[in-house]
């Protein structure tokens, strides 16, 4: 038990305002607090240890506790602790930006750093605007996304996340924002209103790109800027794009003059097995976002990276991106990830992900054999279990159910037994899993266990 265990809790209901928290739950119970990381490995203020199964938040992929990282952030902060990039330049952050570069697909070149995640959507929607006012398409400025996508909170990035309820306390928002299909094969025939059902992948993913022309022709291609989408869905339960999707998709993109962006703020940095998902399944992106995995989590950081081509306006005359951010490639953030992408090197921990993906997704479709378990699907090490009412009809929960069973039994319950993940229904029920890089199979069959418990359970109270 922490020493302060007591006053701890009290200050935190007190004083800390949680970030997507419902805190009328702490009124008689507890707030989690967690005092302790190692490997893949947390530990809270009780004492107890939890296994990461979410990478904090998608995030730690070189795991807790690293000692290498911490010593990068340190030193930095002994030499230069802060200097905005506004008109200005450090060595940390040009030394990031070109090893961000060396690993980005085809010619983006160009780095443009954030705090985080929400703030390179905003950047990268903010420059598509920006660069067809200076080339001559000033009414170019709407965006196509994908419904139940999440792009993030600000204003801007909001809008562009297909989550109604997750918006419609902070309407009205930024217009211009339209939502096409997601690629949620498991659900093809509800998608598609029966015209296909998913049995056909390649047929499913042409249909779906072909939405996306669908959405440009009805908005008109003189007023689309720019395509948000992730390589892998995470709102929802990872959706992995079909066969030949983003191949669509940008033949799509070129025919209209639209801008491709590759929203990899979870995918990217080894998450699916690649340094970007991009490179993954073979597309080339015109912008793409990135932050989370850029640090492992050890300090704040994201980036939209684009091409020369994006850049050029900006370089004539007296032109000026007036965009930044105080933080926007702080020096002990872009320090810890650069040391960060070295240590990616050294450990070969993208072999890692790609050497053990298919005996972890093997290790996770056992659960398949419980009732309540529809779909298994992800790639690399990120993966979303569906869960379902009726597995033959493919029958979700009810609401009350699914606060019932997902929020009231199967969270707290894996939690309770030791692992630290997501029930989340943003979309349908699921259960995400996206533990550190790091781990191995012996992780997935912890992981296998405690969910299979617990889910074998929840089954039994439908």
């Amino acid at each position: 038990m922490h020493p302060d265990y007591d006053h701890l809790q009290q200050a935190a209901k007190d004083h800390l305002w949680l970030h997507f928290a419902r805190h009328g739950a702490y009124a008689d119970g507890d707030v989690p607090i967690m005092v302790r990381g190692e490997g893949a490995y947390l530990w809270d203020a009780t004492g107890k240890r939890y296994l990461d199964g979410l990478a904090g938040l998608f995030v730690s992929q070189l795991g807790h506790g690293r000692t290498e990282l911490a010593e990068a952030a340190a030193k930095q902060a002994q030499e230069l602790a802060f200097m905005p990039l506004w008109s200005y330049a450090h060595p940390p952050a040009i030394e990031l930006a070109e090893k961000v570069a060396a690993h980005a697909p085809g010619d983006l070149n160009r780095v443009f750093f954030t705090s985080g995640g929400g703030e390179a959507v905003e950047t990268a929607w903010k420059l598509a605007k920006n660069y067809f006012k200076l080339t001559g398409r000033p009414m170019k400025h709407k965006v196509v996304s994908r419904s139940i996508a999440y792009h993030g909170t600000t204003q801007g990035a909001l809008s562009i996340t297909g989550l109604p309820l997750l918006k419609q306390q902070f309407e009205p928002l930024v217009p211009s924002t339209f939502r096409v299909p997601n690629t949620n094969a498991y659900r093809a025939d509800e998608i598609t209103s029966g015209f296909l059902d998913g049995s056909d992948p390649e047929a499913f993913g042409r249909w779906a790109a072909d939405q996306i022309a669908i959405a440009i022709e009805n908005e008109g291609p003189d007023t689309v800027a720019a395509v948000f989408l992730e390589p892998v869905q995470n709102a929802g339960g990872c959706f992995p794009p079909p066969p030949g999707y983003f191949q669509r998709v940008r033949e799509i993109c070129d025919e209209y003059d639209v801008l491709l962006v590759s929203d990899e703020v979870i995918c990217a940095f080894g998450r699916v097995g690649h340094m970007f998902g991009a490179e993954r399944y073979d597309y080339q992106p015109d912008m793409i976002t990135c932050a989370k995995g850029i640090t492992s989590g050890y300090a704040p950081l994201g980036a939209m990276i684009a091409s020369d081509r994006l850049m050029e306006p900006f370089l004539e005359d007296k032109a000026m991106f007036a965009h930044g951010y105080t933080f926007g490639g702080h020096p002990v953030s872009t320090a810890v990830g650069l040391r960060n992408l070295q240590l990616f090197e050294e450990e070969r921990v993208l072999e890692n992900v790609r050497d053990n993906e298919a005996e972890c997704r093997a290790i996770l479709e056992r659960l398949l054999d419980l009732p309540i378990v529809g779909d298994v699907r992800g790639d690399g090490y990120f993966y979303g279990i569906e869960l379902v009412k009726d597995k033959a009809t493919k029958e979700s929960f009810t609401a009350e159910e699914s606060e019932r069973i997902l929020y009231g039994f199967v969270s707290k319950q894996l939690y309770a037994e030791g692992l630290y993940c997501r029930a989340d229904d943003r979309g349908d029920p699921v259960v995400q899993l996206a533990p550190p890089l790091i781990c191995g199979p012996e992780h997935f069959e912890e992981m296998e266990q405690v969910l299979r418990v617990v889910l074998d359970k929840a089954g039994s109270l439908l």
